[in-house]
C-alpha cells in the first residue's frame, strides 16, 4: 500500500541540514523496510496534480534512481530488485506513470517519461511489458489528445528507444513508432514543443529504422521531414534535426547520395548564418561523413580498391565548396578560447573537420587551403593570422610528405618567428602547429625529418624561450617539445643531436613546472611529462651523468611535498598531482639508468632513499599518487632485483591495499602488475608473501564488484608467481586451476559480435595462456605430474581458440608458446595429449608463414619441442 510521503520529500529539500537529514533517514527506512510500497508511494506522488511540483519532481528522481545506476554491479542489483517486486504492484506503478504523461505540469510529465523508459529497459527485453508501445502510440492517435500528452509521449518513445536494443521491438512496432514520430515532426504540426520532442525521438529511434531506410518511399519521407525540420523557425528544432542528420550520416551512409545536394545547402546555410549550436551540428555532419569514408578507406584492398562498403566519395565531390565553407569558420574565434579547457566553438569544429577532410582526400586539399594561408598569415588582424595558422596545421596529416615538405620547410622559420607574435591566440595556435609538424614530419628512425642539425638549435631556442610565455601558450610549447623529443626515441645515432641541449631543456622544464601563475596544475603536469619523454629519448651513453644529476634534484622536490601545508581538499589534490608527476619522473630515470649494466649502480646506490620516499608518498593516501608510486616501485624492483627483498616487509601493506582497491580499479590493476615485477625480481624470495597475495588474487577474481578489466592481468600474475616459486605453487593449484578453467569456459561463450567484448575476450584468453605457461614452466624441474589432470582441458581450449579467426596476434603468440610449454614440461605424455590435435600442424604452419618474426621464432621453438618430445617417446 502507498503512504503519504509529501512532507518527507519536501523536507528532504530543506536548507536546514537537520530537517533534511531526518527526512532522508525516514525515506531510506521506508525504502529498506518496504521497497514495493515505497516505489508505489513515489509513483502516486508523481502522478498527483494536487501535490507540490517540488515533491513530485523529487519522487520521480528517486524512482528513476531505484531502477538504474552508472556502476554496473549496482545497476544489476537494482534490476534484480525490480524483477522481484510483485506483479500487481508493478502494474499499479506503471499505470500511474503512464497516466502522469498526461499531467499539465511539465516537470512531472517529463520525469515520468524518463522513468517509463527505465522500466522499459528492464522489462521490454524480457517481454514483460508487451503492451507498452501500443499504449504510448494510443496517446498519439486519440483525436482529443492535448499537445502536452503528445509531447510527453514522444519524449517517452525517444527515451525507450535510447534504453532498449533494436532487437527488442518487432518491425510492426518500429513502423508504428516511426509513423508517430515522423507525423510529430511534420511541418503541419502546429505545436513547436511536440515537433521538438518528435525530432529528438527520431534521433533515438534511428537505430531501429534499418528496414525503413531500405524502403525508398519511407526513406524519402523520413529524410524530407528531417530536412524540413532543419529549416524550422525554432533554434532547438533545427539543432535536433541536424543531430539526426549527423546520426544518419554515420548509420546510413550508403543511402545518402540522393539527398546530399539538399543537405549541403542546409549545412552551408547553417554554417554561414545560423545560431552557433545549429552551425556546430552542421559542421559535425561533414566530420561524420569523413569518419565513415576514412573507415571505408581503411578496409579497402589497396590493389583493387575493393571494400565491403560502398564508397561514395562525398568529401572529394564536395571539396571545392566544402573547404571554403570550413575555412570561413576558422575566422569565428572566441576572444577567450585558449584560456579554458573544454571550450568548443565553430572555429574549433571547423578546424577539426578540416583535419578530417585532409586525412580523407590527402593531397587534393592542399591547393584549396594554401591560398587562404598565404593571403592571411601576415594580415594585421589577429583573427586572420590565427585562422591561417590553424588552417595550415589542420592539413598536415593526410597529404603526402612530398606534397607537404616544400611548404613546411618554407614555413618553419615563419612559424618560429610567429612565436613572438603580439597576440597570444596566434602564439597558442602556432605552438600547436609546430607540434603537428614534429608529430607528423619528424621521424629520424625512418630517415625523414624537417628538423636538421642546422635548424635544431634555432627551434629549441624559440621553444625554450616560449616556455616563459602565458601558461596556455607554455602548455602548447610543452606539447611541441614532447613530440620533438619523441621523434628521437629509438632513432639510434640521431638521438645524439639532443645531447648538447639536454641540460638547458631539463632546467627550462623544471622552471616551467615551478611556475605559480597557472590557474591549475596542468602546466606543471605537462612539464614533467615532457621531461620524461626527453629523458626516454636521450642517448644514454652520452647523457648518463646529466640524468644522474637530475635524480637527486627530483628526489629533493618529492621530499619537499611532504611538508606542504594542507588546509583543504584542493591543497591535498595539488599535493597529490605534484607527487604523482615527480614519482613519474623518478620512474623514467630508474628505467633509463637501469637499462644497461654500466649505469645501474647509480640506481642501486640511491635505492634506499628512493624507496623511503615512495613509502612516504603512500602514507599521503591519494589514489593518483598511489598509481604513480606503484608503477615507480615496479621499475625499482626490476632495477634492484633480489635486493628488493629488504623493502618487502614495509611495502607489503601498501601492496595489499592496492590489491583490495576495487573502487579505483586502475590502482588495483597496477598493483597486480607490480606483483609480477616483484616476482621477476625476487624469484623464490617472494615465497613468504605468496599465501596472502594468492588469497587476495583469488578473492578479487571471485568478486562481482571488481571491474572486469583487472581480471586478465590477475590470471597472468598466477603465471608470474608460479614461475618465481616453482614447485611451491603446488599449494595453490587446487584453487588456481579451476579459476582458469572457468575463465576459459567464459571465453567460449562470449559474444564476438560485440567489439568491446571481443577485445576483452582476447585479453582474457592471452592471460589464461600466460598463466598456464608460467605454471608449466614453474613445475618443469619437478612435479610436472601435477599438471597432467589439467592438460586435456588446456589442449581443448587451445583447439577452440585456434579455430577463431578473429583472435588477436598476441593471443596467437601466447597460445603457440603454451603449446610448446606443454610439449616441454609433459613430454612423457605427448602422444596422449596430442592424439586429437590435428589443428596443431595447421596452427604452427600458419604462424611459420607470419610476417611477425617473434611469432615465427616461437612457432619454430614449439615445433621443435613437439618433435623432440615425440622422438623421445618413440
Amino acid at each position: 500500500m502507498a503512504l503519504e510521503i509529501t512532507q518527507y520529500l519536501l523536507s528532504a529539500q530543506s536548507p536546514d541540514a537537520k530537517v533534511r537529514n531526518d527526512a532522508e533517514t525516514a525515506l531510506g527506512q521506508f525504502q529498506n523496510q518496504n521497497l514495493q510500497g515505497f516505489l508505489l508511494s513515489l509513483s502516486f506522488e508523481l502522478s498527483n496534480d494536487g501535490k507540490p511540483t517540488e515533491s513530485r519532481t523529487l519522487a520521480g528522481l528517486i524512482l528513476k534512481n531505484t531502477l538504474d545506476a552508472k556502476e554496473a554491479a549496482r545497476k544489476d542489483l537494482l534490476v534484480q530488485q525490480w524483477i522481484a517486486i510483485d506483479v500487481s504492484f508493478k502494474s499499479q506503478i506503471k499505470n500511474s506513470l503512464l497516466n502522469t504523461l498526461g499531467s499539465s505540469i511539465r516537470e512531472a510529465s517529463h520525469t515520468a517519461s524518463q522513468v517509463v523508459a527505465k522500466i522499459a529497459s528492464i522489462e521490454v527485453p524480457r517481454k514483460e511489458w508487451p503492451e507498452l508501445v501500443g499504449l504510448l502510440l494510443a496517446n498519439m492517435t486519440k483525436p482529443d489528445s492535448p499537445a502536452s500528452l503528445k509531447q510527453a509521449t514522444l519524449e517517452s518513445l525517444g527515451y525507450v528507444c535510447e534504453e532498449i536494443s533494436h532487437e527488442d521491438l518487432v518491425q510492426d512496432e518500429v513502423n508504428a513508432v516511426l509513423t508517430a514520430v515522423v507525423q510529430g515532426m511534420n511541418v503541419a504540426e502546429q505545436n513547436s514543443e511536440v515537433r521538438l520532442a518528435a525530432t529528438r525521438a527520431l534521433y533515438n529511434a534511428l537505430d531501429f529504422a534499418r528496414t525503413n531506410f531500405e524502403n525508398e518511399m519511407e526513406r524519402n519521407y523520413i529524410m524530407k521531414v528531417t530536412c524540413d525540420a532543419a529549416l524550422a523557425k525554432e533554434t532547438e528544432i533545427r539543432q535536433a534535426a541536424f543531430e539526426c542528420l549527423v546520426s544518419i550520416a554515420s548509420t546510413y551512409y550508403e543511402i545518402l547520395e540522393p539527398y546530399m545536394q539538399r543537405i549541403f545547402e542546409l549545412t552551408s546555410s547553417a554554417v554561414k548564418g545560423d545560431e552557433e549550436t545549429v552551425a556546430l551540428q552542421a559542421v559535425e555532419f561533414w566530420s561524420s561523413i569523413c569518419d565513415e569514408e576514412l573507415e571505408i578507406q581503411d578496409y579497402e584492398v589497396p590493389e583493387s580498391g575493393d571494400s565491403s562498403a560502398p564508397h561514395s566519395h562525398f568529401i572529394q565531390k564536395a571539396l571545392p565548396t566544402l573547404v571554403p565553407m570550413l575555412i570561413e569558420t576558422l575566422l569565428k574565434q572566441d576572444e577567450d578560447q585558449d584560456q579554458e579547457d573544454g571550450i568548443w566553438n565553430l572555429a574549433m569544429a571547423g578546424g577539426t573537420c578540416l583535419c578530417l577532410v585532409a586525412r580523407t582526400v590527402g593531397d587534393a586539399v592542399v591547393p584549396l587551403v594554401m591560398p587562404f594561408v598565404e593571403a592571411n598569415i601576415c594580415k594585421p588582424d589577429w583573427r586572420s593570422r590565427e585562422a591561417a595558422t590553424y588552417a595550415f596545421g589542420s592539413i598536415l596529416e593526410g597529404p603526402s610528405i612530398e606534397k607537404l615538405s616544400p611548404m613546411v620547410n618554407a614555413g618553419l622559420e615563419f612559424l618560429l618567428n610567429a612565436m613572438k607574435d603580439e597576440n597570444t591566440h596566434v602564439k597558442d595556435t602556432t605552438a600547436w602547429t609546430l607540434s603537428r609538424i614534429f608529430e607528423i614530419m619528424h621521424s629520424p628512425s625512418t630517415g625523414f625529418s624537417v628538423i636538421t642539425p642546422a635548424n635544431l638549435e634555432r627551434i629549441l631556442g624559440v621553444l625554450l624561450e616560449s616556455l616563459k610565455d602565458t601558461p596556455h601558450v607554455a602548455d602548447k610549447v610543452c606539447g611541441a617539445l614532447y613530440l620533438l623529443a619523441q621523434g628521437y626515441e629509438d632513432s639510434g645515432p640521431s638521438s645524439s643531436l639532443l645531447t648538447p641541449y639536454l641540460p638547458n631543456i631539463l632546467s627550462s622544464l623544471i622552471a616551467t613546472a615551478e611556475r605559480t601563475d597557472g590557474s591549475d596544475s596542468k602546466l606543471k603536469t605537462n612539464s614533467y611529462e615532457t621531461m620524461n619523454e626527453v629523458i626516454r629519448s636521450s642517448n644514454l651513453s652520452e647523457t648518463s651523468q646529466i640524468i644522474a644529476k637530475l635524480l637527486p634534484a627530483i628526489m629533493s622536490k618529492l621530499e619537499q611535498t611532504f611538508s606542504i601545508h594542507i588546509s583543504s581538499s584542493e591543497d591535498r589534490e595539488k599535493q597529490g598531482d605534484l607527487q604523482a608527476s615527480l614519482c613519474g619522473v623518478i620512474q623514467v630515470i630508474i628505467q633509463k639508468l637501469s637499462s644497461v649494466d654500466e649505469t645501474r649502480p647509480i640506481i642501486l646506490q640511491a635505492a634506499d632513499q628512493i624507496m623511503l620516499l615512495f613509502l612516504n608518498v603512500f602514507a599521503c593516501r591519494s589514489s593518483t599518487v598511489h598509481q604513480e608510486a606503484m608503477l615507480a616501485i615496479g621499475a625499482l624492483a626490476y632495477a634492484t632485483g633480489p635486493d628488493f627483498a629488504k623493502y618487502m616487509q614495509e611495502f607489503y601493506k601498501y601492496l595489499e591495499m592496492g590489491l583490495q582497491n576495487f573502487e579505483e580499479y586502475e590502482v588495483c590493476a597496477i598493483s597486480v602488475g607490480v606483483v609480477g615485477d616483484i616476482c621477476r625480481a625476487l624469484d623464490d624470495k617472494i615465497l613468504p608473501y605468496c599465501d596472502r597475495i594468492m588469497a587476495l588474487l583469488l578473492k578479487d577474481l571471485s568478486s562481482g564488484e571488481l571491474h572486469r578489466s583487472v581480471k586478465p592481468p590477475m590470471f597472468s600474475c598466477f603465471g608470474d608467481i608460479a614461475l618465481a616459486i616453482g614447485e611451491h605453487f603446488e599449494n595453490y593449484i587446487s584453487y588456481a586451476l579451476p579459476m582458469l578453467q572457468s575463465a576459459s569456459e567464459v571465453c567460449a561463450q562470449m559474444d564476438n559480435a560485440d567489439e568491446e567484448m571481443m577485445d576483452y575476450g582476447n585479453l582474457l584468453r592471452r592471460s589464461i595462456f600466460e598463466a598456464y605457461s608460467g605454471i608449466l614452466q614453474g613445475f618443469k624441474a619437478s612435479k610436472t605430474e601435477l599438471m597432467l589432470p589439467h592438460a586435456p582441458h588446456l589442449m581443448q581450449f587451445i583447439g577452440l581458440v585456434a579455430k577463431d579467426t578473429n583472435r588477436d596476434e598476441s593471443v596467437t603468440k601466447a597460445m603457440v608458446a603454451v603449446l610448446g610449454d606443454v610439449a616441454d614440461a609433459l613430454s612423457a605424455n605427448i602422444k596422449v595429449l596430442f592424439k586429437d590435435c590435428a589443428f596443431c600442424n595447421e596452427l604452427l604452419g600458419e604462424c611459420l608463414q607470419s610476417d611477425d618474426q617473434q611469432l615465427k621464432e616461437t612457432a619454430a621453438w614449439t615445433q621443435g619441442m613437439i618433435g623432440q618430445a615425440f622422438s623421445i617417446c618413440g
